[in-house]
């Protein structure tokens, strides 16, 4: 049946009752909505964490489609109120909470504080830096993961998670570049998102290591 409990259920029959609590009580902030973010959003929708903080300035685009999940007739929409209407309707009953915002040295702080994981899911270098700058200054107990180099065709078994401190996970082949070459291709953007969010799935769960 189509109920928030039978749902729950389901949930804590895959992933074990203690883990479903810890994810049902978890935020998880994103920011970025794009090939890495959105398919971010969704494994951890359909994995049932509690509440979603997204952040993005940006528009659908139909240059989008071939690896972001979003729908033809999204485009035009702002990436955080597509993404959001796609998630309610895998997981109606997820907490989800919108930016519609470029982040900024000003800003990033007080909208990632409510997070108990961040994941960085840009495609610039420069916002990537600030983001983990910010991270690592004001929120040194808070989870941090992130993606660098998915582009391209080469093997998928190349990306992997990396633990840079105990607080700083990487995922990617830490070498392909977007700006050479073939760029992203939806394939090996999925397969980085998806460790980034299983990182943040062990993360919750109190495991420390990719």
């Amino acid at each position: 049946m189509g109920t928030k409990e039978a749902f729950y259920q389901a949930l804590v029959k895959r992933h074990g009752a203690e883990n479903q609590k810890k994810f049902d009580d978890a935020t998880v902030a994103i920011c970025g909505l794009g090939g890495l973010g959105s398919n971010i959003a969704i494994c951890l929708a359909r994995v049932g964490i509690g509440k979603l903080i997204l952040i993005d300035f940006d528009t659908v685009d139909v240059t989008n489609l071939h690896r972001q999940q979003y729908k033809f007739n999204q485009v035009g929409m702002p990436k955080t109120d597509a993404l959001k209407e796609n998630l309610l309707e895998i997981n109606p009953f997820i907490k989800i909470e919108t930016h519609q915002v470029k982040l900024t040295d000003e800003n990033t702080s007080s909208l990632i504080k409510d997070a108990d994981v961040i994941c960085e899911a840009f495609d610039n270098a420069e916002c990537k830096a600030m983001l983990t700058d910010i991270v690592f200054t004001n929120y040194p107990e808070k989870y941090l993961v992130s993606g660098s180099g998915m582009a391209g065709l080469s093997s998928a078994n190349d990306i992997v998670t990396r633990k840079i401190t105990s607080h700083f996970f990487i995922s990617g082949d830490g070498v392909s570049d977007v700006n050479a070459g073939t760029g992203l291709v939806a394939t090996r953007v999925m397969v980085c998102a998806g460790h980034e969010a299983h990182m943040v799935i062990r993360l919750l769960m109190g495991e420390i290591n990719p």
